[in-house]
């Protein structure tokens, strides 16, 4: 029987099998060693993190300014930062799971808190990392110290370690952007509300301050607003204080269908509407012509941030005067308008007083003297220039002059009869719609 036993086990029809490798198990072994290893090592640490954090925060007052600012300004809060920090690492050395979700909190918190106190992102990474690596030579020195043979075993465990360490800088670099840029919609919501309180005339004096700092404008200087509709300028909303030629500022505001730029021309003690000799809306680069319905209107100069309220409304003035097709309305060279505009219900009632008897004819009729009227204005009272832009002759345009003034009774001889009626003119084109 048992040579044929050993003939038949001689005998193979494919390929002799391999005995499977014991690698994985003796891996395993080697593993609980490292862990044990570990375990009893970071058991020393926990009882020793008063030490350790004072010997990251030495190293960290050495290595980096930004914390060394940090410790001068309140060391008890950094310590008792650094050592919570240690806590969570060294108790995920033996309880990860346990420990993940408290650790990875405790580190969002620190990234929060320190980008709220402006500490640089680089600066908190390192101290993380330095964390990480004071750790890791506390684990080697105690197990040096108490079983140097199993010093060896620490290298199963190093990548462990340092994936944790790799992991919170994820977490604390994220949480640290996260709040970034929640502090900046924050800062920018601030300033806007500032601005806008600015140009609404309800700011505080005791907010200028900061609404200067937000706007990078001086609380005294002299200032223009520019108000743009119908078109916007290409420039995004809320640009803080961009440099134009020649030296001048600006903040523009933008608003539902109106945007307002806050220019600085010159210092307090400048004179003139345009202290610098140029003006505003050639010094910003912008321009109605070629952007059909854009409307620009140029306020008056004010002295200080305080007066910018002011300088909103007069721009606003001259922005109700331009033409809907679009244009540009600088408001010093329409002051007539502005006064007329200013007061719609004392220009409607102008027009009414003065041009009422007019009004009231056949339209053919009322549209020919009105006509007649406003162009024997527009050419500086020549009724023979009149005549050639009305294509009648000079004695046409005397006849209706004549008639104007019997049905008005107001003279175009008499000088305040004529201002009377160049407003009226002005009240009824500009308000009639």
């Amino acid at each position: 029987m048992h040579p044929a036993v050993r003939t038949r086990a001689m005998i193979r029809t494919g390929p002799v099998p391999v005995p499977r490798q014991r690698t994985p198990r003796l891996r395993s072994l080697i593993d609980a060693d490292a862990l044990r290893v570990l375990h009893r090592a970071a058991r020393v640490l926990l009882d020793d993190l008063p030490a350790l954090t004072d010997r990251l925060l030495a190293v960290l007052g050495e290595q980096e300014p930004a914390y060394r600012t940090a410790l001068a300004h309140d060391h008890g809060a950094a310590w008792e930062e650094a050592h919570r920090s240690l806590r969570h690492s060294v108790a995920s050395l033996l309880d990860p799971r346990g420990t993940r979700d408290a650790a990875h909190r405790c580190t969002w918190r620190i990234g929060v808190t320190r980008a709220e106190q402006g500490l640089p992102l680089d600066a908190l990474l390192h101290a993380f990392r330095l964390g990480g690596s004071l750790v890791w030579q506390r684990l080697v020195e105690e197990t040096s110290r108490s079983a140097p043979e199993d010093v060896r075993l620490l290298v199963h465990v190093a990548t462990d370690v340092w994936d944790f360490v790799d992991e919170h800088c994820g977490i604390v670099a994220e949480a640290y952007r996260h709040a970034e840029r929640q502090l900046a919609w924050r800062r920018e919501n601030r300033v806007r509300l500032l601005a806008a309180a600015l140009l609404d005339g309800t700011s505080r004096i005791a907010d200028l301050p900061e609404t200067a700092e937000g706007l990078r404008l001086p609380e005294q200087g002299r200032y223009v607003v520019v108000a743009v509709a119908g078109g916007r300028p290409q420039l995004p909303a809320g640009v803080r204080a961009t440099a134009v030629p020649p030296g001048a500022s600006v903040y523009w505001h933008s608003g539902g269908e109106v945007d307002h730029g806050i220019v600085l021309v010159g210092d307090e003690g400048d004179e003139g509407d345009e202290a610098d000799g140029r003006d505003p809306v050639e010094a910003l680069g912008l321009t109605a012509d070629g952007v059909p319905g854009r409307r620009i209107g140029v306020g008056g100069t004010v002295s200080g941030l305080a007066a910018v309220g002011d300088a909103r409304r007069l721009a606003d003035l001259a922005l109700g005067i331009c033409p809907p097709e679009g244009g540009t309305v600088r408001l010093t060279e329409h002051l007539p308008e502005a006064l007329v505009v200013s007061c719609p219900e004392l220009g409607a009632t102008l027009t009414e007083r003065v041009l009422g008897p007019l009004l009231r004819l056949d339209p053919a009729d009322r549209d020919v003297l009105l006509d007649t009227l406003t162009a024997w204005f527009d050419c500086d009272g020549s009724a023979q220039r009149a005549g050639e832009r009305l294509y009648c002759h000079r004695n046409t345009v005397l006849n209706r002059l004549r008639r104007c003034e019997q049905l008005t009774g107001r003279s175009l001889a008499r000088p305040v009869d004529v201002v009377d009626i160049s407003l009226a003119l002005t009240a009824r084109r500009l308000l009639r719609g």
